[in-house]
């Protein structure tokens, strides 16, 4: 049997190697020029951080075809966070030392909170990272189950409340979901047991080094790529997926597996796109530097946090934004949360002259706070990260309201030959959760079609 699959990012990869483990003849398409998607980088500078949370699933993956992990080791501190007034804290694995940095009740609620990021971490992981997408019977009895202590009527920020410092904190980690933390539901506080209870690894190379890694094994594996192919739609036949139309022709196969973001999958099939509200983008300076900086991980919380989601809500990029800086040797990734481009893409600075204006305020921003030896630098803007995500949105749906977290299933239309992976599906973005995502999607789709 042969599949194909849409895309070269992490769940794409991920797919591939699935579906040549079951014996079949494996192509992937790709757009760009090289595999990784949203992790290439430029010029060997990474296009986001060098760290990985969840190794454990890249590493299952790897384990299937005799590899692993090489270089892996934990980080403490995990981040280093400042706010305007000077106040400093860097959590680390060891709870001890991280208590030691807080005032008695700043101790106290942060025990506090960690502990129910955990409760709400352990209790829906089988459901909504590990499994399948759920079912309204395994929703059930997750609601049953977890249901008071998932505070399913309880809003983040009103959860996390907690004195102006550890309150931004925790707001935080539903940002790396793609969510406005201020419309964030509870329950997105379990992302914050992921990084501060799991840990945080750091990989020699960084991400693109892992997509490098999970390429070089597909092509050991017999996997075909064809790089620079833009799919422009895909034959809809009752039932299932007759063939892909890309720039470079026709291409057919017994089973499909699409990794772009599912926005595009739907347009290529003519159907409609989804109403839902998209989450956040980001706008980011990827920086050449003239002498190497250890490995760290900073944020510089803006001077009112509410206020900088209030400007991305109405869709501006915030003049005071919080800063995310990741250095890595002689290289460094700045990043600031965006508003994604509305469907007309208008109402945003997006020329590239606006677009190098905000990177220079940025730059001069990061200038006061964490002054870097700077040789180069190029920014990504909303409008570069459409190319492979739908508006800019990076994770796609928003994730707020009550039922914001559920990403949608693998299925497509009822197409019995087609799966939709990766980070705008179940279980969710991130490089970790679109691995898993492209694995267990491909897996899925060989049983529906028979094949295992």
């Amino acid at each position: 049997m042969k599949a194909m699959v849409i895309g070269a990012g992490f769940a794409g990869l991920a797919a591939a190697l699935r579906l040549c483990k079951a014996g079949l003849q494996v192509t992937v398409i790709e757009q760009l020029d090289q595999p990784g998607g949203k992790a290439i980088g430029w010029e060997g500078v990474p296009t986001g951080p060098t760290v990985l949370t969840l190794p454990e699933i890249p590493r299952q993956i790897l384990g299937a075809f005799g590899q692993d992990l090489l270089g892996l080791k934990p980080v403490s501190p995990l981040t280093r966070y400042a706010w305007p007034d000077g106040r400093v804290f860097a959590p680390e694995l060891e709870l001890g030392a991280t208590l030691a940095q807080l005032s008695t009740q700043e101790a106290r609620d942060y025990r506090r909170l960690l502990h129910q990021a955990r409760t709400m971490y352990e209790g829906a992981r089988d459901t909504f990272i590990f499994g399948p997408p759920p079912t309204v019977a395994r929703l059930m009895q997750y609601g049953l189950r977890e249901g008071v202590r998932a505070h399913p009527l309880q809003s983040l920020s009103a959860l996390v409340k907690s004195g102006p410092y550890l309150t931004p904190f925790f707001l935080r980690f539903a940002t790396y979901l793609g969510a406005n933390p201020y419309r964030a539901p509870a329950v997105l506080h379990n992302i914050a047991w992921v990084e501060l209870g799991l840990g945080v690894f750091h990989l020699p190379g960084g991400m693109r080094a892992l997509a490098q890694q999970l390429y070089e094994l597909a092509r050991a594996q017999g996997v075909e790529f064809l790089f620079g192919q833009k799919v422009r739609r895909m034959q809809r036949l009752p039932g299932r997926v007759g063939a892909i139309e890309t720039e470079g022709g026709w291409h057919s196969a017994d089973l499909y597996v699409s990794a772009a973001d599912r926005h595009f999958t739907l347009e290529w099939l003519g159907l409609p796109r989804p109403s839902y509200a998209l989450g956040v983008s980001g706008f980011a300076v990827l920086m050449k530097l003239s002498e190497a900086m250890p490995l760290g991980h900073y944020i510089y919380f803006s001077a009112d946090y509410r206020a900088e989601w209030n400007q991305i809500a109405a869709g501006r990029w915030p003049q005071d934004p919080t800063l995310y800086l990741h250095t890595d040797g002689d290289t460094a990734f700045l990043l600031v949360n965006a508003p994604s481009l509305p469907s007309d893409s208008g109402g945003h600075p997006s020329s590239p002259s606006e677009s190098q204006a905000y990177a220079q305020h940025l730059l001069r921003k990061l200038e006061r706070l964490h002054p870097l030896p700077i040789a180069a630098w190029r920014a990504l803007s909303p409008e570069d990260y459409s190319r492979t995500a739908y508006r800019g949105a990076l994770y796609g749906r928003a994730p707020h309201g009550l039922l914001g977290a559920l990403r949608p299933g693998w299925a497509v239309a009822g197409l019995r030959n087609l799966a939709q992976v990766g980070g705008t599906v179940h279980p969710g973005g991130g490089v970790p959760l679109s691995m898993r995502s492209g694995w267990k999607g491909a897996e899925w789709l060989l049983g529906r079609g028979g094949v295992i």
